[in-house]
């Protein structure tokens, strides 16, 4: 399984961005797949999350309302639409896909990553 993240770029406080993640080499709706984020020196953050048949769970309240994980199960995409951005969600996103439903939120739970995307939102 390769999973291919991009959409990530600088953005001003305020804006939105959306980051798309397009999984291949297995059957796309066997995996739940999520959202996580790394800023400098801290640990890897759950930020959303999604099962096959699109049950969502959501990570800290920072980002609810602001963040909208979705699939396509027919491009075998996520994506991870953001909007009224601010400089603490600077951070390298990465997307994920676990084996099993439903959606863990711990890094250990998922079984392949993408590369990272950045995302820099400007003061």
């Amino acid at each position: 399984v390769q999973l291919q993240a991009s959409g990530g770029g600088l953005v001003q406080a305020g804006g939105s961005l959306r980051l798309s993640c397009e999984h291949s080499g297995g059957t796309f709706v066997r995996y739940a797949m999520a959202w996580f984020r790394q800023a400098p020196g801290k640990e890897r953050e759950f930020v959303s999350g999604i099962t096959w048949s699109g049950i969502i769970t959501d990570g800290s309240n920072s980002v609810k309302g602001r963040f909208t994980i979705s699939r396509d199960n027919g491009k075998n995409t996520i994506y991870l639409q953001m909007s009224s951005l601010n400089p603490e969600d600077t951070a390298v996103y990465y997307c994920a896909a676990r084996r099993v439903q439903p959606v863990g939120v711990f890094p250990y739970d998922y079984d392949y990553w993408g590369q990272g995307t950045q995302v820099t939102v400007s003061s």
